[in-house]
């Protein structure tokens, strides 16, 4: 058993079954990331080597604690987790170590999983690149001077590696999609809801962001998800926890998918990735599905003005307590911060509107379509020492996160979205696509993605590491 490559359910199966112990699983992590992640650097803050092994001693010698008893996780550097340090990629918090878990760590190291160390994020997860002043850049495992996207790019990178076999994310704007495409993994966005987020300030009027696996497969993906789901009494909103597990590919003949392509030209495209989509399109119609190119449903535009205001409203609450501080923080963070805090009330209910617009009109779609799919990303992965393209095949891009517009319909809305791989580029560089449906059809979308990929096995495709 290559331990390196094997998925999340063959090593938890082994281990169940007395075939692989922790401590071999442990010591094989150790040695994979002291080799690869000087290359990458995904995996930050890694605990000492003697603790881990000594944690997976104690998790051998003792009962099976839960469904991912035994397996390593290193958890994305913006989630609180105990005696690690917790940056969120800002130097303000650069020595900051937390004395209790977020709600999501908890969760994992409840079922078992053994906590190593955290993975790289932009400063406060900004940005779909993965850079700050407390680590650095994470690299793309595919090609080292690239961008490994983000903001979940070192757990996506530390898959793709074969650092880790499961991998927590996030999800604002496209943060589990756009480093699921460009490290040739599975990222899941879930319906809003299903994964509570952590129960501090306010919990009832933000809901742009989730909580998400990261995986190789989907079937891992769902493995992962049944963990972090269900309720939090701490938190007012319903919650669907219905068991997604086992995730078995579906009969996905007859199933209808829309495709919406660049949106009719509204998101500029680099050349190659809307042919290379096209062709993972061309998989489902072999599954049997109909699959078809549909007009924009809704205006982009509009779409993207009631975001911006939405996000910049709840990235400015989360940031309002570091005003003080707010020369230290990057210039994306300041211009989100200073758009918030100008904001009206009237302004956010205008874009809240806009939103229940764009929800009905969502709604009547999926009435026609099972499913629906967009690219994962408008750009390749791109030159690892800039901090956000400014153009795109020649469009200029007029803030920081234009050109993920491509992410926007899905979040925000709150729908539950599968990132898969598409394939490769012409330069060697992968791409993904974007796979999503009403609220609640998470385990739909998780077999259909199954069965593209029993078809595709992109993840088998590994980097030369």
């Amino acid at each position: 058993m290559d331990l390196i490559r094997t998925s999340a359910t063959d090593l938890l199966s082994a281990i169940s079954a007395g075939r692989l112990t922790a401590t071999e699983l442990m010591r094989t992590t150790l040695d994979r990331i002291e080799k690869v992640n000087g290359e990458v650097n995904a995996i930050v803050a890694l605990r000492q080597a003697d603790e881990l092994m000594a944690e997976a001693e104690a998790m051998d010698a003792g009962p099976r604690q839960g469904p991912l008893h035994g397996l390593p996780i290193a958890v994305k550097d913006l989630v609180n987790v105990a005696g690690i340090a917790s940056t969120q990629g800002s130097s303000i918090f650069r020595d900051f170590v937390p004395k209790s878990d977020d709600l999501i760590a908890a969760r994992m190291r409840a079922a078992g999983a053994i906590l190593v160390g955290k993975t790289n994020v932009p400063e406060f997860g900004l940005g779909s690149h993965t850079f700050n002043p407390v680590y650095g850049a994470t690299c793309n495992p595919y090609d080292g001077s690239r961008s490994s996207g983000g903001s979940s790019g070192g757990a996506a990178a530390a898959l793709a590696a074969g650092m880790t076999a499961l991998a927590d994310g996030s999800d604002m704007m496209g943060s589990l999609r756009n480093p699921a495409a460009w490290n040739n993994v599975y990222g899941f966005r879930p319906s809003w809801g299903r994964v509570p987020s952590e129960p501090v300030g306010d919990t009832f009027l933000h809901q742009l962001s989730t909580l998400g696996p990261m995986a190789r497969s989907p079937e891992d993906l769902g493995l992962l998800l049944d963990v972090i789901s269900g309720p939090d009494p701490r938190q007012p909103h319903p919650h669907v926890s219905t068991p997604v597990s086992p995730v078995r590919p579906s009969e996905p003949k007859g199933l209808r998918i829309g495709w919406l392509g660049d949106w009719d030209g509204a998101f500029p495209m680099e050349p190659g990735i809307l042919s290379l989509c096209e062709d993972a399109l061309a998989v489902f119609r072999e599954l049997g599905c109909q699959v078809e190119h549909i007009a924009p449903p809704f205006d982009a535009e509009r779409i993207w003005e009631s975001w911006i205001t939405l996000r910049s409203w709840s990235v400015a609450t989360g940031l309002s307590p570091l005003i003080e501080k707010k020369a230290m923080l990057k210039d994306s963070a300041q211009w989100e911060l200073d758009r918030g805090l100008a904001l009206s009330a009237m302004a956010v209910h205008h874009a809240s509107v806009t939103r229940s617009a764009w929800f009905r009109r969502a709604a009547a779609l999926f009435e026609e379509y099972d499913a629906l799919v967009l690219p994962a990303a408008q750009v390749w992965p791109f030159d690892v020492s800039l901090p956000y393209p400014n153009e795109i095949a020649g469009s200029a891009m007029d803030t920081y996160h234009r050109w993920m517009q491509v992410v926007v319909p899905v979040s925000l809305l709150g729908l539950p979205c599968l990132a898969a791989p598409a394939g490769f580029g012409g330069g060697g560089l992968p791409m993904g696509i974007q796979i999503f449906g009403p609220r609640g059809s998470d385990a739909m979308l998780l077999s259909l993605g199954a069965a593209y990929h029993a078809r595709t096995k992109w993840p088998q495709r590994r980097p030369a590491m």
